[in-house]
């Protein structure tokens, strides 16, 4: 790790993290990168970072190389004109572990993160050792039918639509993201400085535009995933971790296409796992993660 890295601090024995821009795929992804070891990707969602993983990335850095990019279009990555559907995102990841040298990598997805995980899976299962999905749906598998029995939340319609729902924000993302980040942690909120972050992040009409463009893509997605699964099964073995609102709707998706699947759901925990019950999530992820890291 270069003498130069930037340390970021956390709540025990902080381990540097170093920030990189490492080109992958046409574009430059912006990168956190701490500790020695097997390989750990994560994969943020919406309105996140990679600054979501902020309270997991020291006890992971421990025992594992970290690497915790911004998704295409959010945070420090390029803002590129198109590629949020679940696949493409995938192949960032695929090239953003082979640029780092990796041949081998856990791979952690939240929200809009747990798609481009799970097909990272299904077509890399070679690379992919283990993975881990939080608190999402994956395109139109079964197993979701209660959580969507009144329909899909109500952002999804707004977000979908070509050019609206940047234009009605801009100037008023901080109390947008805000919701989010408050409904996300029941009430509880978010680190000050991490807010900051995200808010910073998802400034501006351009920076929103790429946030909902994944949103946009779904339709995409959803084939990809529905492909998938038609022409294979999840053999790696897989966690499932619900919250508040998901809840054990990502595990029912997951069981008839995984061979090797365990679920559990957080209770009195937000959307927003790692930042709202980091010590929870990481009670799940270390005895998982230890498994099969030798």
């Amino acid at each position: 790790m270069p003498v130069n890295s930037q340390r970021m601090r956390g709540h025990h024995h902080p381990s540097p993290v170093e920030l990189r821009r490492v080109p992958v795929n046409g574009i430059d992804l912006h990168v956190a990168l701490a500790g020695d070891g097997p390989a750990v990707l994560l994969l943020h969602g919406f309105p996140h970072t990679w600054q979501l993983w902020t309270d997991v990335i020291d006890s992971l850095a421990g025992q594992y190389r970290v690497i915790a990019p911004d998704l295409r279009g959010a945070g420090g990555s390029t803002r590129a004109p198109d590629g949020y559907d679940a696949g493409t995102l995938a192949d960032d990841a695929e090239a953003l572990l082979g640029a780092l040298g990796e041949t081998s990598a856990a791979v952690v997805g939240i929200d809009a993160g747990t798609p481009p995980a799970f097909l990272l899976a299904m077509r890399r299962p070679d690379l992919v050792r283990q993975l881990v999905v939080m608190e999402s749906l994956l395109g139109r598998l079964p197993g979701a039918e209660e959580f969507l029995a009144h329909g899909a939340p109500w952002w999804f319609g707004f977000h979908a639509v070509l050019g609206l729902a940047e234009t009605v924000l801009s100037g008023h993302e901080a109390d947008y993201l805000d919701w989010f980040l408050d409904s996300g942690t029941l009430g509880e909120g978010v680190d000050p400085a991490v807010r900051d972050a995200f808010v910073h992040a998802y400034t501006g009409t351009d920076a929103l535009r790429c946030a909902f463009s994944s949103y946009r893509a779904l339709p995409t997605s959803a084939e990809q995933i529905q492909r998938a699964v038609d022409t294979g099964r999840l053999t790696v073995p897989t966690l499932a971790i619900g919250a508040h609102p998901v809840g054990k709707a990502l595990e029912q998706q997951l069981r008839p296409v995984a061979d090797h699947l365990v679920g559990h759901v957080l209770e009195d925990c937000g959307h927003i796992i790692p930042l709202h019950r980091p010590k929870a999530l990481l009670a799940l992820l270390e005895p998982f993660l230890a498994a099969s890291s030798g």
